[in-house]
Order: structure tokens, then sequence, then C-alpha cells
């Protein structure tokens, strides 16, 4: 994940995402783009929100394969764009598969990833963040009006997760890939 918006935010910070396949990761990363040019996307709902980490990295990934090894893969559509009250972030709402992302960060955000964020968890798609407030609401009506005209797809799967670090200003990088259950196809 060479990405992040936040610039110094969550520098040297970890997280636990699971990326958005294309053609609609372009179509997300394009609109992010054009909303918050100093940023290098890479589309992705966030599973664990940046959080500090003191601890081996193995031992973190191994916890997250021990956990994730059992999770079946989750459907995922989305919904709206909406702005977060307090920190003006523009993102697009889960409408389908809210609740088993939801779980799935409850499964993950134990032991030593287990960190105490200043909001509550609720699963999402940023679009923009840290924008000047007086260009929140007109960001939003150019985010709302390019998702409308989006004619490709709007859902996808987790069926992995990567580990990544906030390694330099706007840059994150994967440190380990983790997958979820392997469906396995019933006899016919």
């Amino acid at each position: 994940m060479s990405s992040a918006c936040g610039g110094e935010r969550t520098l040297g910070q970890f997280a636990l995402v699971s990326y958005i396949p294309d053609p609609l990761a372009s179509f997300l990363d394009r609109l992010r783009l054009d909303l918050e040019p100093q940023c290098r996307p890479h589309a992705h709902v966030t599973i664990l929100p940046p959080r500090p980490f003191h601890h081996e990295i193995s031992e973190a990934v191994e916890h997250l394969a021990d956990e994730a090894k059992l999770f079946p893969p989750i459907e995922i559509t989305l919904g709206e764009i909406e702005i977060f009250p307090v920190s003006n972030v523009i993102f697009i709402g889960i409408a389908r598969g809210e609740r088993d992302v939801r779980r799935l960060h409850d499964l993950m955000d134990t032991g030593t990833l287990h960190h105490r964020c200043p909001f509550e968890f609720h699963p999402h798609i940023t679009i923009a963040q840290e924008l000047p407030p007086e260009s929140v609401q007109e960001a939003a009506r150019i985010a709302r009006e390019q998702w409308a005209a989006w004619d490709g797809p709007r859902a996808f799967t987790v069926d992995a997760m990567s580990f990544v670090q906030n390694v330099a200003p706007y840059l994150w990088v994967d440190l380990a890939k983790v997958p979820l259950a392997t469906p396995v196809p019933v006899g016919e």
C-alpha cells in the first residue's frame, strides 16, 4: 500500500486493510486524487485503523493469520457518500457487509494489536480527509456527482488483508498479506 493521506499524523503507525480490486479501485483512487491531490491513494477498507505497535511484527502477523484462517470472505456493497461530523472525513458507507467487517475488526483488535482509537470503529471507504473546513461541502458534492455517474461495480469481496506500516509522510508499505478462510467447495 503506497498510500495514505494525513501526512505525519500516522507516521510509524500500523494498520490492517483490505484492498479494493479494479476497476472500482482505480475509480476511487482517481476520485480521491481529484479531491486531495497530495494523496497517494490505494483504495481499501480499513479493518484496524492506524495504531502504535511496539512488538515483533512476525508475532502480530502470526496472530492475524491464526484468527483470519477461520473467518470467511466478506461480500461488500458500497453505499452513499457521507461526511463524518467531527473529523469532516468524506467517505463511502458500506451498504452490505458492514456487520461482518465490524466482526472481523473485533476479532483482529486483540492482544498486542489492541488499541483504543479516538473514534468508534465505523467501516467505510475514505474519499477525502483533512480538507480545509470551508471546502468539505463542495468536495462532498463533487464526490457525490462522480459516484452517481460511476456505472462500474460497487461491490467486492474481502478475502485477504494486508498488515501495513506508515514509514514516511503519505507512504504506507505492506508488511504481510493475511488471507481469510478459503471456501471449500461442497460436493455436488
